[in-house]
C-alpha cells in the first residue's frame, strides 16, 4: 500500500509542475488520459532517477564535492529532460520544453512537492 501512495505522491507533483511551468506541458484529450500520462511519466521519471542518479554521483562526485552539491540542481533537470525525451519516444504526450528554466525548476518543484507529500505516508 505504502508504494501506491508513494506513486501518488509523485504523480501528484508532476501534476502540480505542470500547474506552476508553462514550459512542461500534457497534452491528452481526455481528464482520464491525462491521469494515464501522469502516472506513467511519475514511473519513467522515478525509473530514470533510481537507474541513473546512483551512476551519475559515483562518476561525478567531485563536481558535487566541489560545487557543494548544488551540481544536483543541474543533474536532476538533466534527468527530467531525460524522461521528457523518453515520454516522447513513447509518444505519451508529455513535453519539457526548455532546460531552463523549466527542466531544472521542474525538477525542484517535484522534489520539493513530493518530499512534502511523502512525510504523510508511513513506512
Amino acid at each position: 500500500m505504502g508504494i501506491l501512495l508513494r506513486l501518488a505522491a509523485s504523480v501528484a507533483a508532476v501534476w502540480v509542475t505542470t500547474l506552476l511551468l508553462p514550459g512542461i506541458t500534457v497534452t491528452a484529450e481526455s481528464t482520464l488520459g491525462k491521469i494515464g500520462t501522469f502516472v506513467v511519466v511519475a514511473i519513467l521519471i522515478g525509473l530514470v532517477n533510481a537507474i541513473l542518479r546512483p551512476i551519475i554521483k559515483t562518476v561525478g562526485c567531485g563536481f558535487y564535492l566541489f560545487t557543494l552539491g548544488l551540481i544536483a540542481l543541474v543533474v536532476n533537470g538533466a534527468l527530467l529532460m531525460l524522461s521528457s525525451w523518453i515520454a516522447q519516444q513513447l509518444e505519451l504526450g508529455f513535453k519539457v520544453a526548455s532546460f531552463w528554466p523549466d527542466a531544472i525548476l521542474g525538477a525542484l518543484i517535484i522534489g520539493v512537492v513530493s518530499t512534502v507529500l511523502n512525510w504523510f505516508v508511513k513506512d
